[in-house]
């Protein structure tokens, strides 16, 4: 069975560079399940988090053809208990004045935050783990779910060192 792996890919921060990286996967037939793109503390370099659902063998040979690639610095595959991942999720939910204490209590007990608030609506704004978020989901699920938008993942290494200073180490 295939295993979710999360790679932290830096790059060039160039025109083409993430057509390149997807194109790399999709030759290969692997879904990306989640795909986070943004310049990193050196404006240009960009980091990618990219989550994909792969055996470890395939996994360890399409790491090494990223490797190839000309635009990409470096690659390193982040452990679940040796990095923080998190994500962003806006949820609309049904919320007239009868069902908006029920859901204001379910957003407090999630930590989660109302954005918007409409006489029929509000959106909800929550940052977390996959587990958090599909959990709070389904406590809004009877009130009436009628929107989910969500970003990719974006996770980091624990501990002191930066994978851009292992660049700089190279």
């Amino acid at each position: 069975m295939a295993a979710l792996h999360t790679l932290a890919v830096l790059v060039e921060n160039k025109p083409g560079v993430l057509t390149r990286v997807a194109a790399l996967f999709a030759r290969r037939a692997f879904n990306i399940t989640s795909l986070a793109v943004g310049e990193t503390e050196h404006p240009e370099i960009s980091r990618m988090t990219i989550i994909v659902e792969a055996d470890e063998r395939p996994l360890e040979q399409v790491t090494k053809q990223l490797n190839k690639l000309i635009n990409v610095l470096k690659v390193v595959e982040l452990e679940p208990d040796d990095s923080v991942e998190r994500r962003l999720l806006l949820i609309k939910v049904q919320a007239d004045e009868q069902r908006r204490t029920g859901v204001l209590q379910v957003v407090d007990l999630f930590r989660a935050h109302v954005v918007d608030v409409q006489p029929e609506s509000v959106v909800i704004e929550s940052i977390g783990s996959l587990p958090k978020l599909e959990a709070l989901l389904r406590a809004l699920e009877p009130y009436g779910v009628t929107e989910i938008v969500q970003s990719g993942a974006v996770a980091i290494g624990r501990g002191p060192r930066s994978i851009t200073d292992q660049l700089k180490e190279k």
